[in-house]
């Protein structure tokens, strides 16, 4: 008995215990307020279809008789009564005068000689329980001491004062004496039983608290056991590896589990961390003299990465200053070759040579001239390998620029037998650009892709759009691939992984500026022996 004593009063001091408790308490308050509130908003609901109910009757009434009103015509009316007193629904139907005096029933067929009662003679209030010009509505309770339910004793009824109105049809009859200036010439008091409505009210509501226990039982059961398979079973697992660790096996761990709670998961997470922090310390201080030998290997492999990246930047700044020089050097020779081939071009144009001949070497010192400027273009854009000017930038379609690159190469590639194709795929290929610097980097790219391929290879030139904001350029071909261990190095100046054919290491490099300064990136995917893609990805001009 003390042991089951014990075992209650932890129960009720542990948070289970306590959360069941609130679970519980909380529920059955839900249960009486919802409770509560249904029966408000039912209870408004039935009123309001009761009234409904007792409209739809009132109306039917009173056109049945009005005819027999409008003419006055005492046994027709006190037929109709008796046919209304015969239907189901309707308990009586009663007409009174603008004195409020019973003058027809359809229950008392000589109403002179009944003893039917009169509202008025209990309730001196009776003008203001009924409206005198409108249809007003009276439910008289199952307890209901009034004389007009005793017909039907222990049930509700609805009780319907229709007014009878003075209207243009009634003071203008032959029949009839009322004044023009009478406003109410009598009323109709209906009484409809509510028998059948209180039956299914009384069984809906048995079922509906029926229905509601059950839900509230079965809640409550569900989050009980939510609250003892989330958090009650989660704790213990806790406690139980506190006290392992207390006692010294600091291999102990909390196995967590998916579906455990984020708050659990977080707390057995820390949990198992903090142990691990132990271990690692005891670890560490067992074997500082390896940690540290390994710590200063790390720094030492970081120092040589740095190294490397100040070599690069070195040579980056060398490359800059070639630049300058080369460029300066190369422009008085190409603007030679410009200024002879415009010469030419003049000069041939006013020789008289056979037509087709003569079309065609004006076409070819076109090519070469476009070249020439092409080739300043370039020169120029070594001044700028460095620096991130967008002054003359412009918005340009890339597939223009790219076709240009492809009619440019189509035949030098078809001379070394090397299959060229394009799929040019991209919905939307504006960009903010240098057209030329963009045309360079890409015959840049195509020419190392046709020195890697061998007779008869293949080169692929696609673009695509991997998202709504940039597009992407993929170069592929058929070659003799990279190695592995000249990747990260080929965008570095100087560098050539070239075997058979003869470079500086230049075009890769300067390709890469370009790009940069393009606010762009470059992947490059390789299969020594199989194949190598190089994607430029540039971001697309914003609408």
């Amino acid at each position: 008995m003390k042991l089951e004593f014990k075992k209650y009063l932890r129960f009720r001091s542990s948070i289970y215990g306590r959360v069941v408790f609130i679970i519980t308490l909380l529920s059955v308050v839900f249960f009486l307020i919802f409770g509560t509130i249904f029966q408000i908003v039912y209870r408004e609901y039935l009123n309001t279809s009761i009234y409904q109910r007792g409209n739809n009757v009132g109306s039917i009434v009173e056109g049945a008789l009005y005819y027999s009103m409008l003419t006055n015509d005492k046994g027709s009316l006190q037929s109709t009564l008796d046919i209304i007193n015969t239907i189901s629904g309707i308990d009586e139907v009663n007409m009174y005068d603008h004195k409020d005096s019973l003058v027809y029933s359809s229950s008392f067929p000589d109403s002179t000689n009944s003893e039917n009662p009169n509202c008025i003679q209990c309730h001196s209030d009776f003008n203001t329980m009924f409206s005198q010009k409108e249809k007003s509505y009276r439910i008289l309770d199952a307890k209901s001491a009034c004389i007009m339910n005793q017909t039907q004793k222990g049930h509700r009824q609805l009780l319907i004062k229709k007014p009878i109105l003075n209207e243009q049809t009634c003071y203008t009859s032959a029949c009839h004496g009322h004044q023009p200036t009478d406003e109410v010439l009598g009323s109709l008091i209906i009484k409809v039983p509510l028998t059948d409505l209180d039956e299914a009210i009384h069984e809906s509501s048995i079922n509906f608290y029926l229905l509601a226990t059950v839900i509230t039982i079965l809640l409550v059961l569900s989050l009980i056991l939510f609250t003892k398979s989330k958090i009650k079973k989660p704790l213990h697992s806790i406690i139980q590896a506190s006290e392992a660790v207390s006692n010294g096996d600091r291999n102990t761990r909390i196995e967590i589990k998916p579906t455990l709670l984020d708050d659990m998961r977080l707390v057995s997470e820390a949990f198992n961390k903090m142990l691990d922090n132990l271990n690692a310390a005891n670890t560490e201080l067992e074997n500082w003299s390896q940690q540290l030998e390994y710590k200063v290997q790390r720094k030492s492999e970081k120092l040589i990465e740095i190294q490397k990246e100040l070599v690069h930047i070195e040579r980056i700044a060398s490359l800059g200053k070639l630049s300058s020089s080369v460029a300066h050097e190369i422009n008085n020779p190409l603007s030679g070759v410009l200024t002879y081939t415009k010469l030419v071009y003049k000069l041939l144009e006013k020789m008289e040579v056979e037509s087709a001949s003569k079309d065609s070497m004006l076409k070819y010192l076109r090519i070469i001239e476009s070249e020439t400027k092409r080739c300043g273009d370039i020169v120029k854009s070594l001044l700028d390998f460095s620096r991130k000017d967008v002054e003359n930038f412009e918005n340009k379609p890339l597939h223009k620029i790219l076709k240009e690159a492809y009619e440019l190469m189509a035949h030098q590639l078809k001379i070394s037998n090397i299959h060229f194709y394009n799929d040019f795929a991209a919905e939307k290929d504006m960009i903010h650009c240098r057209d030329n610097q963009i045309k360079q980097a890409c015959i840049a790219i195509l020419v190392n892709a046709s020195e890697a391929v061998l007779e008869n290879g293949e080169i692929m030139m696609k673009t695509l759009n991997p998202d709504d904001e940039h597009i992407r350029i993929e170069i592929t071909d058929n070659g003799i691939g990279i190695d592995p261990e000249d990747l990260p190095h080929i965008f570095e100046p100087f560098y050539s992984a070239k075997q058979k054919v003869n470079g500086v290491g230049l075009g890769l490099a300067i390709v890469h500026g370009i790009i940069q300064n393009h606010k762009g990136r470059i992947e490059v995917e390789s299969e020594l022996g199989k194949k190598t893609t190089l994607s430029i990805i540039l971001p697309l001009v914003k609408n």
